[in-house]
């Protein structure tokens, strides 16, 4: 059975904050639990020293293993931190072999992204083959998200529950970061399977945005490289409707240039929303492009949006409401998270922000310490209506749970 501890601080000094976030996750457990097989689990932002992080936990736990990325911003039971340098972990303690595996890649990028994720998924059934939950951590840059699911799919079945998200830097759009054992990848993906057959996952996902406007018709596109909306060059017509300079880097745009696909109508009321949001991250100057990051045929019609701040809170509140509803019966023994980069300090204030946590940490924890591991995400990796879907601009929780008899 696989036991769950987590924490979170803002030491400035690289090792010293995985040392304090080591110490602080585990300080009931026995000293010799930093001996055993564990599994740890990292979100950091872009301002630690990456290599230190990891060498400092690899030193307090020889036997562990470590994966991760990096963030905006972390989010863990203290709360939210997107300073240069905050770290959050999750600790997983096995009580034997085989409760969790790992598959990783490189070089992850739109065009291959269904063939990275099915090898990544072959190699870990292989190896840990009563996975019955997966867990994606990949890059933020150029992924074709959705072909991932596909990758997965083909290999685990499209009934396998899917969770997690792509890293984002400080909101540059520029370069994202993945971490397995001492490797720190740029393009990477990491798949983590949980095979503790107590354990379940139920989520919950929202967003506030509401599409304004006629659509724009995705006119030539090749994959989720698009290269022409409505017969123009798709970049500068983006940034002339949003009264932006041609010239504009995605990063700056992230706030203010989500794009909505309609939703099938089966997806509506689970969603609370008629439309599903994109973000784009990256742009091709050469020829006034850029990359969705899922795929986008011709004859796509995508809306421009603006963010909705009462329906922000009162969707969240219900999306809680409702995952609170669905786990009543159960014991939570850990809640990871994947909130959007732009649902930070980007759009809110810290007042706001911690209202926002307060909001979904509250109605979970019910006064316990429940570990929870949540970093700000370029995208989130969560089911809907039973559907492995990719989301943008969302508030993703994941509630790991088991009957309260175990």
């Amino acid at each position: 059975m696989l036991r769950f501890y987590s924490a979170s601080n803002g030491v400035v000094n690289s090792e010293k904050a995985m040392q304090a976030c080591l110490g602080s996750a585990l300080a009931e457990q026995d000293a010799a639990i930093f001996d055993k097989e564990l599994l740890i689990v990292i979100h950091t932002t872009v301002g630690h020293d990456f290599p230190a992080l990891l060498a400092a936990a690899h030193q307090r736990c020889p036997q562990a293993t470590i994966v991760g990325c990096t963030g905006a911003g972390i989010i863990g039971v203290e709360g939210a931190n997107e300073n240069m340098r905050a770290l959050s972990i999750m600790v997983a303690e096995a009580d034997e072999k085989g409760e969790f595996g790992i598959a990783y890649c490189d070089n992850i990028r739109g065009y291959n992204s269904f063939q990275k994720a099915r090898e990544m998924a072959k190699t870990l059934k292989a190896e840990t083959p009563a996975v019955n939950m997966i867990h994606i951590l990949a890059s933020g840059i150029d992924i074709a998200a959705d072909r991932a699911l596909e990758g997965v799919a083909e290999v685990f079945g499209p009934k396998m529950p899917v969770f997690g998200g792509t890293s984002s830097d400080n909101m540059r759009a520029i370069s994202t970061y993945q971490f397995i054992n001492c490797q720190v990848l740029e393009r990477g993906a990491i798949m983590i399977g949980y095979a503790d057959p107590s354990l379940s996952v139920e989520m919950g996902v929202h967003h506030g945005s509401v599409p304004i406007g006629p659509p724009l018709t995705v006119t030539r596109s090749r994959a989720n490289h698009v290269f022409e909306l409505d017969g123009q060059p798709a970049w500068s017509l983006l940034m002339q409707k949003l009264n932006l300079p041609e010239n504009t880097h995605p990063g700056p745009c992230i706030p203010v240039a989500g794009l909505a696909e309609l939703l099938p109508g089966e997806y509506h009321r689970a969603y609370n929303n008629r439309h599903i949001l994109r973000v784009i991250v990256k742009v091709d100057e050469e020829n006034n492009s850029f990359y969705m990051p899922v795929d986008c045929p011709e004859g796509t019609r995508l809306w421009l949006t603006q963010r909705d701040e009462d329906l922000i809170f009162s969707g969240l509140e219900d999306m809680i409401s409702h995952l609170s509803q669905r786990i009543k019966s159960k014991k939570i023994a850990a809640i990871f998270h994947t909130d959007c980069a732009a649902r930070g300090r980007a759009l809110f204030n810290k007042i706001v922000k911690d209202e926002i946590i307060e909001k979904m940490q509250a109605p979970l924890m019910k006064q316990q310490r429940i570990p929870w591991l949540g970093m700000y995400g370029f995208g989130e990796f969560t089911q809907l209506n039973g559907k492995n879907l990719f989301h943008n601009y969302t508030t993703s929780i994941y509630a790991l749970v088991r009957d309260k008899k175990d």
